[in-house]
């Protein structure tokens, strides 16, 4: 997890939602993945979908059955469902994701009977750090948007 902390922070840096995710297989990181949504103006690129994708070419396979996957923040529906037809043996979670979160917040979609595949969850790994990050972000993105209404209305007078 502490892997998945340093690609979200990457996210963080360009001014992204902190949110970063590693895919690992016999304890070794095949994958890393940060959210790049702003940055590649592409709604798809998720620090999930993103490792997904490095994953299976790497593998030379769209199945990643045998990996697990450290993300800070649980997965959306797109992600859980990504993750469903990869295959993914496991997901680890830092923080939950109580609007939009597809692993046990809105849904559980990743362990849900009738798939054809279920994918563990564990949550709270690192939970304060991973928590703490996304907090730091918005807090900070609504100050900065604040500021920047402000301005805009000094500006029109």
């Amino acid at each position: 997890m502490r892997e998945a902390l340093r690609q979200a922070r990457k996210a963080y840096a360009l001014g992204e939602s902190p949110i970063g995710c590693v895919i690992v297989r016999e304890d070794r990181i095949v994958a890393r993945g940060y959210n790049r949504r702003t940055t590649d103006h592409n709604t798809l690129a998720h620090a999930e979908a993103i490792a997904i994708r490095r994953a299976c070419k790497k593998e030379g396979d769209w199945r990643l059955e045998g990996c697990r996957m450290y993300v800070t923040l649980e997965p959306c529906p797109m992600c859980a469902g990504a993750l469903l037809q990869c295959r993914m043996d496991e997901v680890i979670i830092g923080c939950m994701s109580p609007k939009s979160g597809c692993a046990g917040s809105v849904v559980n979609l990743l362990e849900m009977d009738g798939f054809n595949h279920k994918v563990q969850v564990r949550t709270g790994v690192l939970q304060e750090e991973c928590a703490e990050l996304m907090t730091r972000f918005f807090r900070e993105l609504r100050a900065r948007l604040k500021n920047e209404k402000a301005i805009d209305k000094e500006g029109l007078r």
